[in-house]
């Protein structure tokens, strides 16, 4: 009977959330390659625009440096760097600029100790501990018949759907920063922000499809649990 709640819980719940996520991340794909092609009307770079935001913040001491990959930018407080990718850093695109914007925005919130930052970077490393055992410990007590293996498998994966919580509100905080920070500086036209918005927009839906296959999974385990009792 365990072993059907765990195909079936899985088919109604996890695979549609899944699902779900594979589209969001084609759907930023596709957004990012959209605006990539469009080159903004005053053709500054990305980095050039990323120095220029975390300048006006006083953060002189954060460099802005390149790395390999696609969307791989991100902002590394243990390092103080805002690393763009190679589509990213020297373009001058609509995407491009939105994207750099965001990842200072991530370098603004660590600077002025954001809350919801501080509470993700907590949640690291308990995150990870839990992460790594929870789904050893279900399967043992799906081979074993030991239910307190299991109770102690679903508190454990319970972190990651928090740590996805709290995900949310940095990153859109990061991207109501960057638009924020685009038109003070006038970086880009009425219409260019129109377009940061939309990449941003689709990049979030990530982190929210992102939270959804957490809590289904969540979900998934609590009712096998209760199955069990």
């Amino acid at each position: 009977m365990i072993w059907y709640d765990y195909y079936y819980y899985y088919l109604i719940l996890v695979l549609p959330a899944v699902l779900i996520s594979v589209w969001a991340q084609i759907k930023v794909k596709t957004t990012f390659a959209k605006y990539s092609e469009k080159r903004t009307l005053r053709g500054t770079t990305a980095a050039d625009v990323s120095r220029g935001i975390l300048n006006s913040h006083g953060l002189f001491d954060v460099n802005v440096t390149r790395v390999s990959g696609d969307l791989t930018d991100h902002f590394d407080p243990r390092t103080n760097k805002v690393s763009l990718s190679d589509p990213v850093y020297s373009s001058d695109s609509i995407a491009a600029i939105g994207v750099a914007a965001h990842e200072c925005g991530h370098a603004i919130q660590h600077a002025e100790g954001y809350k919801p930052v501080k509470l993700r970077t907590a949640l690291v490393p308990i995150t990870n501990f839990g992460s790594s055992i929870s789904i050893p410990l279900i399967m043992a007590s799906l081979f074993t018949g030991i239910p307190v293996f299991f109770a102690i498998g679903i508190v454990l994966f319970s972190l990651s759907t928090v740590f996805q919580l709290v995900t949310l509100p940095v990153e859109f905080n990061a991207s109501r920063r960057a638009v924020n920070e685009l038109k003070e500086n006038n970086t880009l036209t009425e219409e260019e922000i129109e377009g940061v918005k939309k990449v941003l927009g689709a990049a979030a839906l990530t982190y929210v499809a992102a939270l959804l296959v957490s809590l289904m999974s969540l979900l998934r385990l609590l009712l096998m649990h209760r199955n069990r009792r």
